[in-house]
């Protein structure tokens, strides 16, 4: 790498470093924010999902803006919001208003995550760039790694609101390091489309809202059929208008490219499974284990670690042996760990029992994810990369929000909080869920093309 590069892959891994750091920060401090402002296990899940949401349906509007007034200068106000609504999320008087913030601090991480890896894509040339984006994962993975860390000693030693304050200079230093030391790139210009961000964001936000309420009125309540009809509606209609905007936020014509399709499926699948899991097995490690947040966090580092560990090297055997064999091989790790996990949970079973089908299933997750990331940004044409990154980047989010609500109403199906056993009980076939979504995933994998060359001007692509 030339000096360019470094400083490229370096703060664009910065600036995703935060955006994920966020999310696992706030995983493992649940619980205290749900004693501190009495918030039940549905709104519990709206903290994450409400950031999750605006985060998804933003992203695309985010890349557009990047490849309009030029990715450093969108960054760097991503960054800024991102920074704002951190501290007001620390700020928050109630859990209402920790919502909304959470929302807006979603919509900064929309023009920060798909700018970073747009920034990395088009800094690398296709022969080098499964590497980069290895290395990009596994700079990533530190956050993931060191996230439960960080929110159990904020949670237990200072407070909840600390998970928050702290994003605020990290952001300061990476906003100052960006413009002194990052080139300025843009895309073709294109139109922004309103009409898709209203439809996609109402739609998948009926969809979700159904799937978050019906633990609380049951799967047959008129709220939560409606809720879900309009969402299939309103994501059919944006389908539709995707299809005949002259300049769509999610340009469907990609989706008949197999390695893009597939690869972003296999990759939803993956986060459903991913983000589903993380969200009950912070609160299990409460509420059967008896752990507060610093020793819940510890316990996380061994699954969530591998990402730091075999990112990279995924990225590296990506470029060398095609992203299939890893995406494949990656979601069947996933899955079995997963199941592995579900068939031992109960009341009596203890975190070493727990520990091999999470390592199993963390290293599974560490080689599926590069691949689909080099999959998809391959699969198109330069000019069209901030696009399909931020496709990618959609569909990723969404997924986890999909995993967080079914994997959530399939617990409150089975069981509860208030002991050990009622929490086994839902744990167990909603983690069995979540071993589904990955094997569901393995299977769409299989369909991606072999290993290939990237799609661009002068370069073989061998399917």
């Amino acid at each position: 790498m030339d000096t360019a590069q470094r400083w490229a892959l370096g703060l664009a891994s910065a600036a995703s470093f935060i955006v994920a750091l966020d999310v696992l920060v706030v995983a493992t401090a649940l619980t205290s924010i749900q004693r501190d402002l009495d918030a039940g296990l549905g709104t519990l899940e709206w903290t994450l999902n409400a950031y999750s949401l605006a985060f998804a349906v933003l992203l695309p509007t985010g890349a557009a803006l990047g490849d309009r007034f030029g990715r450093k200068r969108v960054l760097v106000v991503g960054l800024a919001l991102f920074a704002v609504s951190s501290a007001a999320c620390a700020l928050a008087p109630g859990v209402g208003v920790l919502v909304a913030a959470r929302a807006f601090q979603g919509a900064g991480a929309a023009l920060v995550l798909p700018l970073a890896l747009t920034i990395v894509s088009t800094a690398f040339p296709p022969r080098s760039r499964g590497k980069a984006l290895g290395l990009f994962s596994g700079i990533t993975g530190i956050a993931t790694f060191a996230g439960p860390f960080v929110g159990g000693v904020v949670a237990e030693g200072l407070a909840w609101q600390w998970v928050f304050w702290v994003n605020v200079p990290i952001c300061a230093v990476v906003i100052r390091l960006v413009g002194r030391h990052v080139a300025d790139g843009r895309g073709p210009v294109r139109p922004l489309d309103p009409w898709g961000v209203l439809l996609v964001t109402a739609g998948v936000f009926g969809l979700v809202w159904g799937l978050v309420r019906a633990d609380a009125v049951g799967w047959a309540g008129v709220e939560v059929l409606a809720s879900l009809v309009v969402g299939l509606v309103l994501v059919a209609v944006f389908v539709r208008h995707e299809q005949r905007t002259p300049a769509p936020m999610m340009p469907m014509r990609f989706f008949a490219i197999r390695a893009f399709t597939s690869a972003n499926v296999a990759n939803f699948a993956l986060y459903a499974s991913l983000y589903g899991t993380l969200f009950l097995l912070a609160q299990h490690f409460r509420e059967v284990l008896g752990h507060g947040p610093l020793a819940a966090g510890l316990r996380l580092m061994p699954w969530t670690g591998t990402l730091m560990v075999c990112a990279p090297i995924a990225g590296v055997l990506a470029d060398r042996w095609g992203e299939r064999r890893l995406m494949v091989v990656g979601l069947l790790l996933q899955g079995v760990g997963m199941a592995w996990l579900a068939s031992v949970s109960g009341p009596d079973v203890g975190y070493a029992q727990m520990l091999p089908p999470l390592v199993v299933g963390g290293v599974g997750v560490s080689m599926a994810m590069p691949a689909a990331q080099k999959s998809v940004v391959g699969a198109v044409g330069p000019a069209e990369v901030g696009q399909a990154s931020g496709v990618l980047t959609v569909l990723r989010i969404l997924g986890g929000v999909f995993g967080i609500a079914v994997l959530g109403a399939v617990f409150g199906a089975f069981g509860g909080v208030g002991s050990p056993a009622a929490f086994t009980a839902g744990f167990g076939p909603a983690i069995g869920v979540a071993a589904a979504f990955a094997l569901l995933g393995c299977v769409v994998a299989l369909g991606m093309p072999g290993r290939r060359a990237a799609v661009v001007a002068g370069e073989p692509r061998v399917d």
